[in-house]
C-alpha cells in the first residue's frame, strides 16, 4: 500500500451541501471514497449518494479529454481532436473579431455553478479577463433563488435568515412547506437534524403537491396543495389568526412596519374581498377546515419553524409566497427566536456561507430603468458590463436590442453551466444558440449546450485541482479542495484556460502567482476567512475548518433582543411588510405588501381546457441538476420517469411503466410514466435536470422538464419554471 495516498477534499457541485471526503488515489487514480470521519454526530457531516458515486463521475469514460472543434452542423455533436495552441488561437481570434466589428457588447460570458461551485476557479478569472479586455454582457440573477432573494431583501434587508440547523431541535412544530431535504440536500446535515428534531418530539408537517422522501421518512401530517396556490393559503391563515386575535400584536407594533396595510388587504378592505380560508379553499384544492386548523396551530405552537424553501419560489408567485411566509412569521413573532425561523426561503447563516447578496435590491428590480429585461450597467475599473436576466439569455440572443436587451449577442463563452438545458424553454436555447456566430464552451462532458459548440475545451473536475468552497445554505463551516489528482487527458483549469488566452490577448501578469498562493491570499484577504482561520496550512491539511457555535445561530436575534442598537438593514430599520421602496416601483406585479394573484399558465388560466396538468420540476436526489447524469450507479438508484396520480392516468389509458407524451406549446418530450398516489391529481412531476436531446420530429428523448418550462421571470425577478402547464398522451 505504500503508492496509496489519502487526500482530505470537498466536491464543488452546486448542490445544497458542501461535503467533506477523503479520496483514496492510487496511479492517479481513485478508488475508494470516505466521507467525514469526525466522531462527533452531531458535527458529522454526511455525504450523499452523488459524493458516493464521485470516483464514477471523475473517471467516466465519456469525459473530455481534449480539445476539439466542430466539424457537423450546430448542434449535431461532431468534432474533431485539435491542439491546445489551435484552440486558444481560435478563441483568441474570435474574441478579438467580434470586439473589432460589433464592439464588446457582442461578447456574452455565461458562468454559473455547475461543474466547479468553487472560490478561485470557474466564471471569476474569465470575468476579470474579460473586463481588462474592454467589456462584455453576462446575466444576472440566481435562477434556483431570485425569488426568494428579493423578497428577504425587500423584507429584512438582509439574505442571511437561516437558523443553524441544529436550533431545529428547539421547535416543537416544523412545517416544511415545499421543502424536501432529503432530496435536494438544503445543507449537508439538514436531514439528521430533522430526524433529531422530530426524535425530541418536534410534530413535522409536509405542505406539497408530492408525498415526498422527507415527508415519507419525518411528516405526522401531508398537507397536498395546488401548485402556485401556497400564497393564497398563507393569506387565508393570516385571516384566522386576526379573526381569532392568534397573532402577536406587540411583536407587529415593536418590530415592524406596514401590518396594518397587509391587514386590510387581508380582510377585504381594499379590494372587497375577504381572504377566508374558503376564498383559500377553492383556490388550493385543501378544505378549509384544514386551512383554519394550520393557522391555529402555527399560531399557538411556541416556538414553531415554517421552512418555506425555494421550490414554490421558483414560479410566478415565487417572492410573494416567500414574503407571506415571512409575515406569518412575524405574526406569530417566531423571527429572531430559538426554535422559530425567520422564512424568506433562503436558509443560509452567515458563517461560511458562501451566497452574501443580490445583483437586484429592492426598488431597482423588476422594470429597470433602461429596458423592460435589461439589469442596466455596472463600472467595473471603467469598463461597462451589462446584464440580462438569467431566464432570458436565450432570448436575448435571439431578438437582442429590437427588443429592450442590451445588446446584440454574437458569441458567447461558456464555463461552469449547462444553461440551455437548466434555463427555461430548450427547444428556445436551441434556436439561439444556432444563431450565434461562435460558442466556446468549457466542460468535462459532452453536455445538452456542449454539443453546439464550436470550440470545445476540456476542463479538469474538482479533484484534478485545488480550491475554496463554502456550503450553502446551512454552515457553519468552511471547505477547502485538495488536488488529489494529476489533470486526467489534456485537462486544464478554468483558471489556466483563462490565464494562457490573457496572453494570447496581450494581457502581463494576469497570472502572476502559484494556485497555492492565489488560495492563500483569498483565505488571508477575506474579512471572513480572516475572522474564523488563523492557521492557513491547517485548514488545507484539514480539507475543512468547523466553526463552533456557543449556541445555535437565530437569525436576526440581536435586531429582536436589541433593536435599538441593532436595527434591520431597511429604510425603517424593522421588518417592512410594506415595502415604500417596492411602492415606488409602481407596477402591479410588485405590491408593496405580499399578496395572492393569479399569473399566466397558474390552474385558473384559460389555457388550462388545452393544458390540464400542473408540470412540477424539482430537484432529483441522484443528480446536480444536470450535473452526475452520466453516471450509471444513480441512473439505477432512480429513474427518470413523470409522477402522475391515477386519476389522471386512468382516463389517458396511461399504465405504470408506459412510454407517455408531455406537451405544451413549447415542446414535448417522451418519458416513462410512474403511476402513484404520491402525487395529488392536477399535477405531474418531471425532475429537472435530465439531458436535452430531441430527436428528428423534435420530441425530446432526454426528457428535460426545461422543453416544457417557461422563459419569463416573476415581478421580483423569479424563474418561473413552477409555473407551467402541459398535457400528458400515451405515446403511440
Amino acid at each position: 500500500m505504500s503508492d496509496l495516498k489519502i487526500v482530505r477534499a470537498t466536491s464543488a457541485f452546486d448542490c445544497g451541501g458542501r461535503c467533506p471526503i477523503k479520496l483514496h488515489v492510487r496511479d492517479n487514480r481513485i478508488i475508494r471514497i470516505e466521507g467525514d470521519d469526525i466522531a462527533d454526530p452531531d458535527q458529522q457531516l454526511r455525504t450523499c449518494l452523488r459524493c458516493r458515486a464521485y470516483r464514477q463521475y471523475i473517471h467516466h469514460p465519456n469525459r473530455l479529454m481534449y480539445p476539439q472543434k466542430r466539424v457537423g452542423k450546430r448542434g449535431e455533436g461532431k468534432f474533431e481532436r485539435i491542439s491546445w495552441d489551435e484552440a486558444l488561437d481560435t478563441l483568441a481570434g474570435e474574441l478579438t473579431r467580434v470586439k473589432d466589428t460589433y464592439g464588446n457588447q457582442g461578447i456574452f460570458l455565461a458562468t454559473g455553478g455547475g461543474y466547479l461551485a468553487a472560490l478561485h476557479n470557474g466564471g471569476f478569472a474569465a470575468a476579470r479577463l474579460l473586463a481588462q479586455f474592454g467589456g462584455y454582457v453576462t446575466h444576472y440573477g440566481n435562477i434556483s433563488s431570485e425569488g426568494a432573494v428579493w423578497a428577504s431583501l425587500t423584507q429584512y434587508g438582509s439574505v442571511m435568515v437561516g437558523h443553524s440547523r441544529d436550533d431545529m431541535l428547539n421547535a416543537k412544530l416544523i412545517i416544511l412547506w415545499g421543502w424536501d431535504p432529503a432530496r435536494m440536500i438544503s445543507g449537508t446535515n439538514t436531514m439528521y437534524h430533522v430526524i433529531k428534531a422530530k426524535e425530541n418530539g418536534a410534530r413535522v408537517i409536509a405542505i406539497d403537491p408530492r408525498y415526498h422522501d422527507t415527508a415519507a421518512t419525518v411528516a405526522d401530517e401531508w398537507i397536498p396543495i395546488y401548485p402556485g396556490t401556497d400564497t393564497a393559503v398563507m393569506v387565508a391563515m393570516a385571516n384566522v389568526m386576526i379573526k381569532e386575535n392568534l397573532h402577536d400584536q406587540a411583536f407587529l407594533d415593536k418590530y415592524t412596519m406596514g401590518f396594518d396595510k397587509f391587514k386590510e388587504y387581508v380582510m377585504g378592505q381594499e379590494d372587497g374581498v375577504e381572504k377566508t380560508p374558503d376564498w383559500a379553499a377553492e383556490i388550493s384544492g385543501l378544505n378549509a377546515d384544514t386551512i383554519e386548523r394550520l393557522a391555529r396551530e402555527y399560531a399557538t405552537t411556541k416556538p414553531a419553524a415554517l421552512m418555506d424553501c425555494q421550490g414554490p419560489a421558483r414560479s410566478a408567485m415565487g417572492e410573494q409566497y416567500n414574503r407571506c411566509a415571512a409575515t406569518l412569521s412575524a405574526m406569530t413573532g417566531n423571527v429572531g427566536r430559538p426554535g422559530g425561523s425567520a422564512c424568506g426561503g433562503l436558509m443560509g447563516i452567515p458563517v461560511g456561507h458562501m451566497f452574501r447578496m443580490s445583483a437586484i435590491p429592492p426598488g431597482k428590480n423588476p422594470f429597470e430603468l433602461d429596458g423592460p429585461r435589461v439589469k442596466g450597467t455596472l463600472d467595473i475599473r471603467e469598463r461597462v458590463i451589462k446584464r440580462v436576466h438569467i431566464n432570458k439569455i436565450f432570448d436575448a440572443i435571439l431578438h437582442g436590442k429590437k427588443s429592450g436587451y442590451p445588446a446584440d449577442i454574437r458569441m458567447m463563452w461558456s464555463m461552469c453551466n449547462n444553461y440551455m438545458n437548466q434555463t427555461a424553454n430548450s427547444n428556445k436555447a436551441d434556436k439561439a444558440l444556432r444563431k450565434l456566430e461562435f460558442l466556446c464552451v468549457n466542460e468535462l462532458f459532452m453536455t445538452a449546450q456542449a454539443r453546439y459548440a464550436d470550440l470545445l475545451l476540456p476542463v479538469t473536475s474538482a479533484a484534478e485541482r485545488s480550491d475554496l468552497t463554502r456550503p450553502w445554505p446551512s454552515g457553519p463551516y468552511f471547505t477547502f479542495i485538495n488536488r488529489a489528482l494529476e489533470p486526467l487527458g489534456e485537462c486544464k483549469s478554468d483558471f489556466e484556460i483563462v490565464s494562457e488566452l490573457a496572453e494570447r490577448l496581450g494581457m502581463k501578469d494576469f497570472n502572476p502567482h502559484t494556485e497555492d498562493q492565489w488560495l492563500k491570499m483569498l483565505v488571508e484577504l477575506n474579512p471572513e476567512y480572516q475572522k474564523h482561520i488563523k492557521d492557513y496550512d491547517k485548514f488545507r491539511q484539514d480539507g475543512i475548518h468547523r466553526v463552533q457555535l456557543k449556541k445555535p445561530y437565530v437569525a436576526f436575534q440581536k435586531q429582536i433582543e436589541d433593536p435599538e442598537n441593532n436595527p434591520f438593514d431597511t429604510p425603517s430599520g424593522k421588518i417592512e411588510i410594506y415595502s415604500q421602496r417596492v411602492a415606488d416601483i409602481d407596477h402591479p406585479l410588485c405590491p408593496p405588501i405580499p399578496k395572492y394573484m393569479q399569473t399566466p399558465e397558474d390552474r385558473f388560466d384559460p389555457l388550462i381546457k388545452k393544458y390540464p396538468l400542473q408540470l412540477l420540476s424539482p430537484h432529483p436526489k441522484n443528480r446536480v441538476h444536470s450535473e452526475l447524469y452520466e453516471v450509471e450507479w444513480l441512473r439505477e438508484v432512480e429513474p427518470h420517469r413523470a409522477w402522475i396520480n391515477p386519476v389522471d392516468a386512468k382516463p389517458r389509458g396511461i399504465k405504470d411503466g408506459d412510454e407517455i407524451n408531455v406537451y405544451n406549446d413549447r415542446g414535448k418530450v417522451a418519458i416513462n410514466a410512474w403511476v402513484t398516489e404520491r402525487i395529488i391529481p392536477g399535477v405531474i412531476c418531471i425532475f429537472e435536470g435530465s439531458w436535452y436531446d430531441p430527436d428528428e420530429n423534435g420530441i425530446d428523448r432526454g426528457a428535460c422538464a426545461n422543453t416544457l418550462t417557461n422563459d419569463a421571470y416573476s415581478g421580483g425577478g423569479a424563474s418561473v419554471l413552477n409555473t407551467c402547464l402541459v398535457q400528458v398522451t400515451k405515446a403511440l
